[in-house]
């Protein structure tokens, strides 16, 4: 068709590139609200991804430490008789043990009633939570402990005066080093050797061990084991914890207590598991904080430029374009605002592994997550102020300014 009828061009299309080039205009043109609006997205996401990094590279280390230790740990304690009463473990519970077919070893402690203190003018009351135990030589092997100075009971020092401190129970006495003395019931005993923490046996931490003939000899214990510390092979853990009880104790399997420590490491994971989520939801909550500060730049943003959109009506863009535009810069913003994020967020997490001595760990899922929650928090945030711009006609947007 010819003359005044002639058709009109069809309108131009905008082109991915030609959408980027025109949504980074609008954010050049208006520097420091965009870096401020984007600063907000980016405290979100770099809360989100610590969060989940620091989570993640603690529950690495724990990991580490699990697979270390060894889940193959099982202890055996005395329970309660039916009454209430006290129940002892037989004299030879640990040897017991050691003829369970797939048990690698098996040692024992034994609490005594002596005191331990600094010297002997100090309170026998005044014990610190320090508590005396006799102890087998193999204890170490079995529990998986190491000596951080010194050495620890053997043949030619457990049947004398001697002893090996806990952790703790050396920082209490205030014991720095072996050679130095300590009052244990009514006479002196030697410090040998003091352990560093033991994980899976922290009531050793608070201990002074001494050996078990010494123990007997001069502290009055009765021989009768309080904890049984059991390794197995890993493929027979609960074919081995169901026969514990009825081996130490045939009459009265029900007065045994047995117990696996690397379930309180286990617990431990479940634990930071439900902390994390809870510290994820609060930097969620500061991610929709931040996406409401960029759907109110972009309102701003529609307001001061309604000649531009009038202008680009008037010349031929059409409403989906006018969207498109004003979408793309909310969305171009929040991911900026996301990445940036994501870098504070995984630097912020490798400081505090480095500082902790931990692995550092990020899931590569939960970095593309973090950006692609924040570019999707924009595209909602601009919904309405895309909306609120495609609607304006060529003759409202000119006639105002």
């Amino acid at each position: 068709m010819t003359g005044p009828f002639e058709a009109l061009p069809s309108p131009a299309r905008l082109g991915p590139r030609d959408v980027l080039v025109v949504g980074l205009s609008g954010l050049r043109g208006r520097k420091l609200r965009a870096a401020l609006s984007a600063l907000g997205i980016a405290i979100g996401v770099a809360a989100m991804v610590a969060v989940v990094g620091i989570g993640t590279s603690s529950q690495a280390e724990l990991e580490q430490r699990i697979a270390k230790l060894g889940t193959n740990l099982l202890t055996v304690a005395p329970g309660s008789s039916f009454s209430g009463g006290q129940v002892d473990l037989p004299v030879d519970a640990d040897a017991m043990v050691r003829r369970i077919g797939p048990v690698e070893s098996a040692t024992a402690t034994g609490a005594t009633k002596a005191a331990v203190r600094r010297n002997d003018r100090i309170d026998a009351k005044i014990t610190g939570g320090i508590q005396v135990a006799a102890a087998r030589e193999d204890l170490l092997a079995t529990v998986g402990g190491q000596l951080r100075s010194g050495r620890f009971l053997d043949p030619a020092t457990s049947g004398y005066p001697t002893a090996v401190l806990g952790a703790k129970a050396a920082d209490r006495l205030g014991v720095d080093a072996p050679g130095r003395q300590v009052w244990l019931g009514d006479q002196w005993f030697t410090v040998i050797g003091i352990l560093d923490p033991v994980p899976l046996a922290p009531e050793l931490d608070t201990s002074a061990l001494v050996g078990w003939q010494a123990a007997t000899r001069y502290l009055g214990f009765d021989g009768h084991p309080t904890t049984v510390y059991t390794r197995t092979a890993d493929s027979a853990v609960e074919q081995v914890r169901d026969v514990l009880a009825p081996t130490v104790n045939p009459k009265s399997p029900n007065e045994v207590r047995v117990s696996r420590p690397s379930d309180a490491l286990a617990a431990q994971l479940a634990a930071k598991d439900t902390f994390n989520a809870l510290l994820l939801g609060l930097g969620a909550v500061a991610l929709l904080v931040g996406g409401v500060g960029v759907a109110n730049t972009m309102v701003i943003a529609v307001l001061e430029r309604r000649q531009e959109i009038g202008l680009r009506r008037a010349l031929g863009a059409h409403r989906g374009q006018i969207r498109t535009q004003f979408l793309t810069e909310a969305v171009t913003l929040s991911g900026l605002g996301g990445i940036a994020g994501a870098v504070l967020g995984g630097a912020a997490t490798y400081a505090y592994a480095a500082a902790k001595d931990w692995p550092f760990s990020i899931p590569a899922g939960a970095l593309a997550a973090a950006v692609g929650a924040s570019a999707l928090v924009g595209a909602i945030a601009g919904l309405y102020p895309a909306g609120r711009a495609a609607r304006l006609t060529p003759t409202e947007a000119l006639a105002v300014g």
